[in-house]
Protein backbone atom coordinates (compact mmCIF):
# COMPACT_ATOMS: atom_id res chain seq x y z
CA UNK A 1 0.00 0.00 0.00
CA UNK A 2 2.58 2.59 1.06
CA UNK A 3 6.13 2.71 -0.25
CA UNK A 4 8.68 4.36 2.02
CA UNK A 5 11.85 6.05 0.79
CA UNK A 6 14.53 5.46 3.39
CA UNK A 7 16.96 7.69 1.44
CA UNK A 8 14.61 10.69 1.60
CA UNK A 9 15.19 13.60 3.96
CA UNK A 10 11.48 13.48 4.76
CA UNK A 11 10.93 11.60 8.03
CA UNK A 12 9.18 8.24 7.73
CA UNK A 13 6.15 9.36 9.75
CA UNK A 14 5.68 12.35 7.40
CA UNK A 15 5.90 10.05 4.38
CA UNK A 16 3.11 7.94 5.92
CA UNK A 17 1.00 11.05 6.60
CA UNK A 18 1.53 12.33 3.05
CA UNK A 19 0.71 8.99 1.44
CA UNK A 20 -2.45 8.42 3.48
CA UNK A 21 -3.67 11.94 2.72
CA UNK A 22 -2.85 11.42 -0.95
CA UNK A 23 -4.84 8.17 -0.98
CA UNK A 24 -7.76 9.97 0.68
CA UNK A 25 -7.58 12.79 -1.90
CA UNK A 26 -7.52 10.29 -4.77
CA UNK A 27 -10.47 8.36 -3.35
CA UNK A 28 -8.43 5.21 -2.77
CA UNK A 29 -9.26 5.49 0.92
CA UNK A 30 -12.94 6.30 1.47
CA UNK A 31 -14.70 8.11 4.31
CA UNK A 32 -15.18 5.91 7.38
CA UNK A 33 -12.89 3.18 5.97
CA UNK A 34 -10.93 1.43 8.70
CA UNK A 35 -7.15 1.68 8.68
CA UNK A 36 -4.85 -1.05 10.01
CA UNK A 37 -3.97 -0.99 13.70
CA UNK A 38 -0.68 0.67 14.62
CA UNK A 39 0.99 -2.66 15.30
CA UNK A 40 -0.35 -4.28 12.13
CA UNK A 41 0.66 -1.32 9.96
CA UNK A 42 4.13 -1.20 11.52
CA UNK A 43 4.64 -4.90 10.85
CA UNK A 44 3.49 -4.52 7.23
CA UNK A 45 5.89 -1.62 6.65
CA UNK A 46 8.70 -3.17 8.70
CA UNK A 47 9.07 -0.12 10.95
CA UNK A 48 8.78 0.78 14.62
CA UNK A 49 5.17 1.05 15.89
CA UNK A 50 6.04 4.42 17.46
CA UNK A 51 6.59 5.82 13.95
CA UNK A 52 3.12 4.73 12.85
CA UNK A 53 1.68 6.05 16.12
CA UNK A 54 3.26 9.45 15.44
CA UNK A 55 1.84 9.46 11.88
CA UNK A 56 -1.64 8.53 13.12
CA UNK A 57 -1.47 11.26 15.78
CA UNK A 58 -0.59 13.84 13.11
CA UNK A 59 -3.35 12.60 10.81
CA UNK A 60 -5.83 12.82 13.68
CA UNK A 61 -4.62 16.33 14.56
CA UNK A 62 -5.21 17.36 10.93
CA UNK A 63 -8.69 15.83 10.96
CA UNK A 64 -7.87 13.24 8.30
CA UNK A 65 -8.57 10.25 10.54
CA UNK A 66 -10.60 9.50 13.64
CA UNK A 67 -9.58 7.11 16.39
CA UNK A 68 -12.48 5.41 18.13
CA UNK A 69 -11.45 3.72 21.36
CA UNK A 70 -11.75 -0.10 21.22
CA UNK A 71 -13.04 0.07 17.63
CA UNK A 72 -10.05 1.26 15.61
CA UNK A 73 -8.79 4.02 13.34
CA UNK A 74 -10.97 5.30 10.51
CA UNK A 75 -10.76 7.80 7.68
CA UNK A 76 -12.61 10.93 8.72
CA UNK A 77 -16.16 11.57 7.48
CA UNK A 78 -15.08 15.00 6.22
CA UNK A 79 -12.59 13.95 3.54
CA UNK A 80 -13.33 17.01 1.40
CA UNK A 81 -11.29 19.06 3.84
CA UNK A 82 -8.31 16.78 3.30
CA UNK A 83 -8.40 17.37 -0.46
CA UNK A 84 -8.72 21.13 -0.08
CA UNK A 85 -5.87 21.28 2.45
CA UNK A 86 -3.66 19.14 0.19
CA UNK A 87 -4.37 21.42 -2.78
CA UNK A 88 -3.60 24.51 -0.69
CA UNK A 89 -0.32 22.99 0.58
CA UNK A 90 0.75 22.02 -2.94
CA UNK A 91 0.03 25.48 -4.32
CA UNK A 92 2.04 27.02 -1.49
CA UNK A 93 4.99 24.73 -2.29
CA UNK A 94 4.81 25.79 -5.94
CA UNK A 95 4.79 29.45 -4.90
CA UNK A 96 7.86 28.86 -2.72
CA UNK A 97 9.68 27.21 -5.64
CA UNK A 98 8.78 30.11 -7.95
CA UNK A 99 10.14 32.57 -5.37
CA UNK A 100 13.38 30.58 -5.25
CA UNK A 101 13.68 30.68 -9.03
CA UNK A 102 13.03 34.43 -9.01
CA UNK A 103 15.83 34.87 -6.45
CA UNK A 104 18.08 33.13 -8.97
CA UNK A 105 17.13 35.77 -11.53
CA UNK A 106 14.59 33.81 -13.55
CA UNK A 107 11.45 35.77 -14.45
CA UNK A 108 7.93 34.37 -14.19
CA UNK A 109 7.67 34.52 -17.96
CA UNK A 110 10.80 32.37 -18.32
CA UNK A 111 9.45 29.90 -15.78
CA UNK A 112 6.17 29.60 -17.71
CA UNK A 113 8.04 29.11 -21.01
CA UNK A 114 10.05 26.24 -19.49
CA UNK A 115 6.90 24.48 -18.35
Amino acid sequence: MITLDYQSRTPIYEQIVNEIERYISLGILKAEEQLPSIREFAMTLGINPNTVKKAYEELERRGSITVISTKGTFVSKNIGGVSQRKIKETIEKIRDEIRELEKLGISKEEIIKKL
